[in-house]
């Protein structure tokens, strides 16, 4: 990850303050893109009732007085079937390597299980090969569980790796986020900050978009749909002719799936469904434009698209 402050206003560079990345890692469906939210104050990485349906790393930027904190969301890090479940690990542990500080989230309101083991023993074996990395735990879902069940995953957690800290939050009520905030950002580098103020998120717009498409696609669907899901923006054009004070931007998007039966769940009875993708994703794209968009939305068939090494390449894997 390079380092770089970009244009806008002038770096902070205060004696004292602390800039750098942080990495949230956790088995899929762990809360670590709704924590990114919360910590950034703004939807900047997707979330889904659905495991698994972060495909990119998102970057998201807090700015505070005294510290930058960079987070990069990530794809849970899990057992692989397919081609493309060994390439977003890949993208994990590659991610593993850049940061400066790592989250490990463990929901509260699910025990400590098989694939945390498996995050932890990685985690292990990354600090034992390579440079000594901090490894924040971090108990999402607080607020899904009693005080009593909350005291024993945490007791759990200690027990399951050497941390350099274990705190309890929600992302969802607020509780304890400006703490964990504040235990990531103390790990950080002394640095001016990297990204001028008002910036909460490098990603491209395209991908934004695509990601915005997906999940309203992925709300009410089938359990197997999440992974067989894959959206790419073809065109952003603005439409012309159009007065300067009004304009329209033409969003060309095609959502992939696998199978002609998945094709059919995400059109729905009549186009009724895609019409509601069509009009929710909508919404929160001209939110984060800014602007008016005609969303033009088309939903393909690609063939076992996560085992084909050409295709993966052609979705941005």
């Amino acid at each position: 990850m390079r380092r770089t402050s970009g244009g806008g206003s002038a770096p902070n560079s205060q004696e004292g303050y602390r800039a750098g990345f942080a990495c949230l890692i956790g088995r899929p469906n762990a809360g670590k893109s709704t924590l990114t939210n919360a910590l950034v104050g703004q939807k900047v990485a997707i979330t889904s009732s659905k495991p698994q349906t972060t495909r990119h790393t998102i970057r998201g930027v807090a700015t505070t007085q005294t510290a930058q904190l960079i987070l990069v969301d990530t794809p849970g890090l899990h057992k692989p079937r397919t081609l493309l479940g060994e390439r977003l690990n890949d993208l994990v542990r590659e991610t593993l390597l850049e940061v400066d500080v790592i989250g490990f989230c463990l929901p509260a309101d699910q025990r400590i299980g098989p694939g945390d083991t498996f995050i932890a023993n990685e985690l292990a074996e990354l600090r034992r090969i390579r440079r000594r990395r901090p490894v924040v735990a971090i108990a999402t879902k607080s607020d899904t569980v009693d005080r009593d069940r909350l005291a024993e995953h945490l007791i759990a957690i200690d027990r399951l790796g050497d941390w350099d800290a274990i705190i309890p939050c929600s992302a969802v009520s607020g509780e304890q986020v400006e703490e964990v905030r504040n235990v990531l950002s103390s790990y950080l580098p002394e640095s001016p900050q990297l990204y001028p103020d008002g910036v909460l998120t490098d990603e491209p717009e395209a991908v934004m978009i695509a990601e915005l498409v997906r999940e309203a696609a992925l709300e009410g669907v089938r359990d197997e749909l999440p992974h067989s899901l894959a959206v790419v923006v073809e065109e952003m054009v603005q439409r012309e002719g159009r007065p300067e004070d009004n304009p329209l931007l033409d969003v060309r998007v095609n959502v992939f799936v696998e199978r002609p039966s998945q094709k059919a769940i995400v059109i729905g009875r009549g186009g009724s469904r895609l019409r509601e993708v069509g009009t929710n994703s909508r919404k929160a794209i001209e939110a984060l434009l800014g602007q008016r968009v005609f969303l033009d939305l088309h939903v393909k068939v690609a063939k076992d698209w996560q085992r084909d090494p050409k295709q993966l390449q052609r979705l941005g894997f």
